[in-house]
């Protein structure tokens, strides 16, 4: 069970499922990362998007999504040094915030959010942007709207700092998560099928949510 660390100011909204119970998404410092870190965030791979450059790249690039022919569970939490256990020795969290999602006092699901933080390349230097950095629901709670409040939290809590913008990275390998991020009101913002030395066969997709 996890304690309180400042009050709940954020709204949570799911489906009826959720709210039998009491739910609440309250925010709390990055000191929770390794309880956060317990959530699952494996998922299947079923599908990916293929990249399909249009007249050698001239004339854009196509996303298509395609079945693979055997499926298999990405576990980002096992590549060295990504787990959030593993994140305050690579840069300083003084400016990240964990916002957790609690169904009758447990944590089912949660927010990792990061903001001017030097070193942090993804923040491109800005000072009104913001990264969703993390995002993980528990599998018995998943797809009942528990994403969709965090995003919403992670959101306000942008707002609240100045920000212009949320900036989110995935990968052509989870095809849902990018559906997700398309229904939140983001915008495919970069292709970059290079930008994994160690999983050449992932490509790197980043979006942004406008916000001001």
């Amino acid at each position: 069970m996890v304690g309180v660390h400042r009050s709940a100011i954020y709204r949570a909204t799911a489906t009826a499922q959720v709210n039998a119970m009491e739910a609440r998404i309250i925010e709390e410092p990055v000191s929770c990362l390794p309880e956060c870190g317990r959530l699952p965030i494996a998922f299947r791979v079923d599908w990916v998007l293929d990249v399909i450059p249009i007249d050698e790249g001239l004339g854009g690039l196509s996303l298509k999504e395609r079945p693979v022919d055997s499926p298999y569970i990405k576990d980002f939490d096992e590549i060295e040094g990504n787990a959030p256990m593993c994140w305050a020795a690579q840069w300083d969290l003084s400016n990240w915030s964990v916002l957790s999602f609690l169904v009758g006092g447990y944590r089912v699901g949660g927010a990792v959010l990061a903001f001017d933080t030097e070193g942090v390349d993804m923040l491109e230097r800005r000072k009104d942007l913001a990264i969703l950095w993390d995002i993980r629901v528990h599998p018995d709670h998943r797809r009942h709207g528990v994403g969709r409040s965090l995003f919403r939290a992670a959101e306000a809590w942008a707002g609240a700092r100045g920000c212009q913008q949320i900036k989110v990275e995935t990968q052509n390998i989870n095809v849902a998560a990018c559906h997700f991020y398309a229904k939140q009101g983001c915008s495919l913002g970069m292709i970059n099928r290079y930008a994994y030395r160690d999983f050449p066969e992932e490509t790197q997709i980043i979006w942004y949510k406008q916000l001001l």
